[in-house]
């Protein structure tokens, strides 16, 4: 049995054992992106001195949107719970796109954009450097990657039996690495001991990795845990695929409006001349509405979230919707969420995270587990090393493999010599 898994762990690793070492490094790369942008540039995401009260958020949305184009226009604004952080404005494009603005000053600090370095990392990691067809064709990226990265379960699992020993002495001694007894025990220490030490979290990470590769994966995989893939489930939206058994946003206000905000009638006209005054009254105040929504009521719901919630992450606003992240172990992606009325900022409806069903969870538990966020810091530098270790192993496993392949050349040189010698001297 030993001899079958040590076969399918030769001749899995030799094809596949490169690729592995890429899709490993990259995704170590990008296990502290978050951490090494803000290092890098610090004066984007942190506020040059924290002051007594933010300006409004009408005033920090309206001058971030003075910078724009008119074909980009801001979607909402996230607010961290460290007063230290600026805040955070989406844009409708591109995707992702947003910009961030010192809330005391006033000041717009600069607008996100990816390093080219995690930009390729990122592209490595998930697609092999490939691009999505525009046509529809076969992404071959994606394919190889999710290959890859199934063949490295087996290669995982195969290593593990092949290498678990008998005595619990030897198993003792395999999770040693001798740093002082020459290369080749160090590199083959490496390769035992730290596969094992790293088994369970590359074992999560693979299989959690798999459902962005396969659909047939993926739906094997939510099965497991009780739930059924719907149409337009996918890790893209997993946040607004939390909420999809929640309903579908508030459409208008009751009361048809016209343009600029005006009730139905122009004016109340039917009224007559008398009821002039108060129409033109009316389409004042909805003038003077239009002019300051949605801003305005966006910091009286920002308010209202963060005294409801003392203990806060970041809250999340935009035109009619809400969410407030916690600092939470387990799912870091999951939010209670809100919605409210555009126009006076009153929260209409409350959906909460532990209220959801497992669909509205395992995308975001998915998430958490394969970046190593789930248990904070800690998990996050156990992931970090494991992914490193994972990248070496192909490396140590072919030093070994060649190595071995060599030596047993020089053996079957050595004793065709002795043979030849024999057979002169006879």
């Amino acid at each position: 049995m030993r001899k079958i898994f040590r076969n399918l762990h030769l001749w899995l690793s030799i094809p596949f054992g490169l690729l592995i070492t890429l899709i490993c490094f990259s995704g170590a790369a990008l296990v502290f992106e978050k951490e090494v942008m803000e290092l890098c540039h610090r004066d984007l995401y942190f506020v040059k001195k924290v002051e007594a009260a933010p300006l409004p958020m009408e005033q920090l949305v309206a001058r971030v949107a003075a910078t724009l184009p008119d074909s980009i226009s801001v979607t909402g604004v996230n607010i961290s719970s460290d007063p230290e952080r600026t805040y955070q404005v989406t844009l409708s494009k591109p995707r992702r796109a947003s910009m961030y603005v010192d809330q005391y000053t006033g000041e717009v600090t600069g607008k996100y954009e990816r390093a080219p370095f995690f930009g390729v990392m990122f592209r490595m990691h998930r697609w092999m450097l490939d691009s999505m067809k525009p046509d529809g064709g076969i992404f071959w990226g994606k394919i190889i990657v999710g290959t890859s990265t199934l063949m490295f379960v087996f290669v995982l699992i195969s290593g593990v039996v092949v290498w678990w020993p008998r005595t619990r002495k030897a198993l003792k001694n395999s999770l040693k690495i001798v740093v002082n007894k020459g290369w080749r025990r160090f590199w083959y220490d490496l390769h035992v001991a730290g596969g094992m030490y790293t088994l369970i979290f590359l074992l999560a990470l693979s299989l959690t990795g798999l459902t962005w590769s396969f659909q047939w994966y993926r739906t094997g995989f939510y099965k497991v845990f009780g739930v059924e893939v719907q149409p337009g489930m996918g890790h893209g939206n997993a946040a607004a695929n939390a909420t999809a058994r929640s309903g579908k946003p508030e459409g208008k206000p009751e009361g048809r409006e016209g343009r600029g905000g005006r009730p139905e009638g122009r004016g109340g006209r039917a009224e007559g001349r008398g009821g002039r005054a108060e129409g033109r009254g009316e389409r004042a105040e909805a003038r003077s509405e239009h002019r300051h929504s949605p801003y305005a009521n966006w910091e009286r719901v920002y308010e209202q979230l963060a005294q409801a919630n003392p203990g806060y992450r970041q809250i999340s606003v935009s035109d009619g919707s809400a969410s407030v992240a916690n600092n939470r172990f387990g799912n870091t992606r999951g939010t209670d969420r809100y919605k409210f009325n555009p126009r006076n900022g009153e929260i209409t409806e409350t959906v909460l995270y532990s209220d959801l069903e497992n669909s509205g969870k395992i995308r975001g538990w998915i998430y958490s587990v394969h970046v190593g966020s789930w248990g904070g810091m800690l998990t996050r530098i156990l992931t970090f090393i494991a992914a490193l270790i994972g990248a070496s192993l192909p490396l140590t496993g072919y030093y070994l493999w060649i190595r071995k392949k060599v030596k047993r050349k020089r053996v079957m040189g050595v004793s065709a010599s002795r043979l030849g010698t024999e057979r002169v001297a006879s």
